[in-house]
């Protein structure tokens, strides 16, 4: 099997070496050349033609940001960002991720030598998953979505109804893409969304400014209620509780599962135990099998569900596992999911 064949771009020497030590490591991995600028990475794309590119945000001569935007509508090809994780670094790294980026992973602390072990496996994975991703190039339709309509006499009905949603490799674009069309009377939305603290705060604030409901990241004991969005902190779980006809969120720290926190199957779970019938699983693009056992659960215990179809996915991986679990009820298309999920809360709310 050809190994991926990967391009450093960052103007740290000592970044580029240590991301080269890293890749290298891997046998299905061949780093094939650095770059300390985007002017050299643009004539080593075309000399080297690489399968992937990791590629920092802040150097010299042109931001990471403008060579990615450039990049995506000249020559669209998977691009991993490397980022701080800080607040300016992930609105930073959020908008790479609507230019067109795959995914990203934190910047290894170089004065703390498990921060850089840490880093190893999380950036390994992450390049060899975007090397099969689909790419979306920065000129795709960005139009503003029509808002759907609830039907008439739905949202009384469906008060007591929850939407989980789970998420990871290109999920926040595809979140956005969901949750924009959605009107204000929308059932409580609950989401887990693979993404390290510092950056879920961002993320929710980014995703207010697009939708019609309210989105904010999840606290201990917030209310679900409709016409809200819930985000689960980075590295912190998000479970659902019902006491009588209240439901609310419970915000904790715990184990990773499935090497997540926050991990879709801690939410699903929770949907199933709490929620039974009265809850609607979806289940978006994402590397990995967390939300696999959670969905099918959910699905046992009377929930409707919903998988996103491969076509759509920039990485099929947790909608196919969650599809092989039998937990997906309907595998949906993303720019049909919105008005499919809606459709189902009529149905459930006769």
């Amino acid at each position: 099997m050809a190994r991926t064949r990967v391009l450093i771009v960052d103007d740290s020497a000592v970044m580029r070496l240590m991301l080269t030590e890293i890749l290298s490591r891997d046998p299905e991995i061949e780093v094939v050349g650095v770059a300390a600028d985007p002017f050299v990475a643009r004539d080593k794309i075309k000399a080297l033609s690489p399968d992937v590119l990791t590629l920092d945000v802040e150097m010299p001569r042109m931001d990471g940001l403008s060579f990615l935007e450039k990049l995506m509508r000249a020559r669209p090809m998977p691009v991993v960002m490397v980022s701080s994780l800080t607040e300016k670094g992930a609105a930073t790294t959020l908008r790479a991720l609507e230019l067109g980026a795959v995914d990203f992973v934190a910047k290894p602390k170089l004065d703390v030598r498990t921060g850089t072990l840490e880093l190893a496996d999380e950036l390994v994975e992450k390049v060899k998953s975007a090397a099969r991703a689909k790419v979306r190039s920065a000129l795709r339709d960005q139009r503003s979505a029509t808002v759907l309509p609830l039907a008439s006499g739905a949202l009384l009905k469906s008060t007591h109804m929850v939407i989980a949603v789970g998420a990871s490799t290109g999920g926040t674009e595809a979140l956005r893409e969901f949750l924009t069309p959605l009107p204000p009377d929308t059932p409580g939305i609950v989401i887990v969304q693979h993404m390290p603290a510092n950056f879920t705060k961002s993320f929710a604030e980014r995703l207010e400014r697009h939708c019609q409901m309210r989105v904010k990241e999840a606290e201990d004991g917030d209310r679900v209620l409709p016409g809200h969005v819930l985000i689960a902190p980075g590295n912190l779980h998000m479970r659902v509780q019902r006491s009588g006809a209240i439901y609310s969120v419970r915000v904790e720290s715990g184990e990773a599962v499935n090497r997540h926190r926050p991990s879709v199957d801690v939410l699903f779970d929770s949907c199933a135990d709490q929620l039974g019938s009265n809850a609607i699983g979806v289940i978006l693009t994402g590397m990995g099998n967390d939300g696999a056992r959670g969905m099918a659960a959910m699905r046992k215990a009377g929930a409707r569900t919903f998988a996103q179809d491969e076509a759509s996915c920039v990485v099929f991986g947790m909608p196919r596992e969650a599809i092989l679990a039998g937990g997906a009820e309907k595998v949906v298309g993303l720019h049909e999911l919105p008005e499919a999920v809606l459709m189902m809360v009529h149905e459930c709310s006769r």
